[in-house]
């Protein structure tokens, strides 16, 4: 097996995905047979600075760059060999927020990403403007209410673009992303970006007196499977430092990771769905029709080849979690313990669920951020407790796994009661998963509907992206679908959890004192942010 896979790494038959998360960038080698051959990573934290949640353009760079070298040392110490050429790449990264340039490739103001909540009124105006819902996250949302804030530097704007675009464009000189990223910037119609809603921005844009034009300053949008760009010396030389990696390998479209979390857990097909759960959570499920109406709380966007897919995002999931085991952590090396952390996550999920059904009276919020779905602005993140509750351990951190799923079932229930939309099966991946059994359960639970998680699920967008860089160069007329059925999926088997009553009932309960303690969560943010 290993001597079968130096050859490939030899022949250049292999694929590379990376891709850039809230707090790791990760990089996934795979075989012409889309099994993971190595890995590599980079550790980060966004900073809240100036109003703004961001990261550093020359981190962002770094974080390329050092996941790059931890992914060449992971190759080198299991084959005993370099890396100098590979038979696609794709680039991926955290959807939306705003990358702005000038004419020279300045960037004119720090990244915004995300998870920023500052563009509430540049939603609803957009929203209005084009009957579709412009969620705060959006590219065009952060540029529109740079508008709105009179902001000095948007009559200089010559480029707007995601983190994989700008990524993208340092490796390869071409200024595009794919598809489904491209659906999470502005909206899209029959591969491109929408030229009706184009003119209609455009011309709001000069009725504030701004001369713009969305068709120029974005990127150009691409489908899954497109080629075209290739990596330059320049590039090879940024991501290499050594010289090893040869110029001229092909790179496919860049994604965002809603749409690598598709890819990944073969979501790409209609009434076929899956939840992301890490920094964010966020659920995906592709459409058979339209939906009714236009609601606040669903995105419509796409997969990386165009199907229509209502998302539901939430920006909170796993860092109250993570604040948590780094306290517990702290208590063990206080106590002269020193605690493996991956086995303080197993046994305190695990724990969880021994714990009441219903969390005994104790209810968390986990808002670190703003939530739009439910109103919060800016987050603070709160737990209370009845007078009577049972306030154990088991329940408190059965609570904590509960808040994090609690705001996506907000908006997954519009989907489920009001259109009548449902899946078969949710398939997940993420962080939050990798405790067998517990989050997934849970989330069950949650959803009333059953949840699968594959053996890949550990592997994330990072494989998803090294997937689309393979399709480009192996999917020949096969659409995406039938190439992830055939020839990735066909075979590999997924462990599914069905819904358990008491574990419905329990959570139906939780999320009862949830939504009626959020006006508490939204009079806190009033006092003291």
């Amino acid at each position: 097996m290993k001597s079968s896979v130096v050859e490939y790494i030899k022949s250049g038959k292999i694929y590379l995905g990376i891709e850039v998360g809230s707090t790791r960038i990760k990089a996934s080698l795979i075989d012409t047979f889309g099994t993971p051959i190595a890995n590599g990573g980079f550790s980060w934290e966004n900073r809240f600075e100036n109003g703004y949640w961001t990261y550093p353009l020359e981190e962002v760079r770094r974080g390329l760059r050092e996941c790059y070298r931890s992914l060449s040392e992971n190759v080198r110490e299991i084959y005993g060999v370099p890396l100098t050429s590979i038979g696609a790449i794709g680039i991926s990264g955290m959807m939306h927020g705003y990358l702005a340039f000038d004419a020279e490739d300045n960037l004119l103001v720090p990244f915004r990403t995300w998870r920023n909540t500052t563009c509430a009124a540049a939603s609803r105006e957009l929203t209005e403007l084009f009957n579709i819902h412009i969620p705060q996250r959006w590219s065009v949302a952060h540029l529109y209410q740079a508008i709105l804030n009179g902001e000095e530097h948007v009559s200089r704007v010559s480029l707007v673009t995601t983190v994989a675009g700008y990524l993208h464009f340092l490796l390869t000189g071409r200024r595009e992303v794919g598809l489904g990223e491209a659906s999470g910037m502005f909206p899209v119609k029959d591969g491109a970006f929408d030229p009706e809603m184009i003119e209609r921005f455009n011309k709001r844009a000069a009725e504030k007196g701004v001369a713009l034009d969305i068709g120029r300053i974005f990127p150009t949008v691409r489908c899954a499977g497109e080629t075209g760009a290739y990596l330059t010396e320049e590039g090879a030389h940024f991501l290499d430092p050594t010289g090893n990696l040869r110029a001229g390998i092909p790179l496919c479209p860049p994604e965002g990771d809603a749409g690598t979390g598709m890819v990944a857990t073969n979501s790409v097909l209609p009434r076929t769905g899956n939840v992301s759960a890490g920094t964010s959570i966020f659920s995906m499920l592709v459409l058979e029709k339209p939906l009714s109406r236009v609601y606040e709380e669903i995105d419509i966007v796409t997969t990386p080849d165009g199907a229509p897919v209502a998302m539901v995002h939430c920006n909170n999931c796993c860092s109250e979690l993570d604040t948590y085991v780094k306290l517990f952590l702290e208590f063990s090396s206080l106590m002269g313990t020193e605690a493996d952390r991956s086995e303080v996550y197993r046994r305190l999920y695990e724990h969880a669920m021994t714990g009441e059904a219903d969390c005994g009276g104790v209810t968390a919020y986990n808002y670190l951020s703003g939530e739009h779905i439910v109103g919060v602005e800016k987050g603070v993140p709160m737990c209370f407790r009845t007078s009577d509750s049972r306030m154990t351990l088991a329940n408190f951190m059965r609570a904590q796994l509960y808040t994090s799923m609690a705001t996506l079932k907000s908006g997954m229930d519009i989907l489920f009661e009001r259109e009548q939309v449902n899946a078969k099966v949710f398939l997940a991946h993420g962080g939050l998963f990798k405790v067998k059994g517990v989050a997934q359960q849970i989330l069950a639970d949650a959803l009333h509907t059953p949840v699968a998680v594959m053996k890949t699920a550990g592997e994330g967008g990072a494989w998803g992206m090294a997937l689309l860089a393979s399709y480009m160069i192996n999917g020949k007329d096969a659409t995406l679908g039938e190439w992830l059925g055939d020839s990735v999926f066909g075979s590999m088997k997924a462990e599914c959890i069905s819904p358990d009553e008491e574990g419905m009932r329990g959570f139906n309960e939780y999320f009862k004192r949830f939504e009626k303690g959020l006006e508490g969560v939204r009079r806190l943010e009033e006092i003291i942010c």
